[in-house]
């Protein structure tokens, strides 16, 4: 049989992780994309560089940024239904 434990030091754990994802990193990554889309604006940044940037670094960084915003997603949901799990199974609140 394989063990179940999930302390209260867990449950304040996930509930940080779900809260740092969903109230602040996931707010910052959005804030970087509005950012971006408006450098990647030749009417308002413009140059050689400014073109580098519009071409490949921007699109590079916010797939990146999409990615990781889906992946930080998938994570807060597994945490919420393992934590479910893991409670109901032991009688936790």
């Amino acid at each position: 049989m394989s063990r179940v434990l999930s302390t209260e030091q867990a449950k304040a754990a996930i509930g940080q992780v779900q809260s740092i994802i969903t109230g602040g990193f996931t707010d910052q990554i959005s804030a970087l994309d509005a950012q971006g889309r408006v450098l990647s604006d030749p009417n308002v940044w413009d140059g050689p560089l400014a073109a580098e940037f519009r071409g490949s670094t921007w699109p590079e960084t916010k797939a990146a940024l999409d990615k990781a915003r889906e992946e930080l997603e998938q994570l807060r949901g597994q945490l919420q239904k393992i934590s479910q799990d893991i409670f109901s199974a032991g009688g936790g609140a």
